[in-house]
């Protein structure tokens, strides 16, 4: 299993990079990461934009994927995801906890928890489906 440091320089400057989202644990059974929050993540409201928390929630989602795909498997892309969006944040830092519901050959679905690391109150509940890639032989 690759430590949090690879999955931080792998995205450094990917959306996740720059939206300066940052791995804490990678497991085979959670992963975590955390994001300080900026004007740059707020919505013109004035509040945490929804594509900057389901951003750091599919990513940590993806990174499970990443870390724990089947043998044989060249990479995965995500196929379906859904956010619940139960509160919000201005400031301060939020965190998600991403943890596997289904780790199959051709799928897996990852669900996570965002919370704001402060008060301790969920932001969404997060859900995605990943297909599972395998190289095409030409033979």
């Amino acid at each position: 299993m690759k430590d949090p440091q690879y999955f931080n320089e792998i995205c450094t400057d990917k959306l996740p990079g720059l939206l300066g989202i940052v791995f804490t644990k990678t497991s085979s059974t959670e992963v975590r990461a955390a994001m300080n929050v900026t004007q740059s993540h707020l919505a013109p409201n004035g509040f945490l934009h929804a594509g900057s928390v389901v951003t750091l929630a599919d990513t940590s989602c993806g990174i499970g994927c990443i870390a724990n795909l089947p043998e044989g498997a060249s990479g995965f892309t995500t196929i379906e995801l859904k956010s619940n969006h139960l509160g919000t944040a201005r400031d301060g830092s939020i965190e998600c906890v991403a943890t596997p519901a289904h780790m199959g050959r051709t799928t897996q679905v990852w669900d996570a928890v965002v919370t704001n690391m402060e008060s301790g109150k969920t932001i969404a509940l997060f859900r995605c489906t990943q297909m599972i890639l395998y190289a095409v032989s030409n033979s």
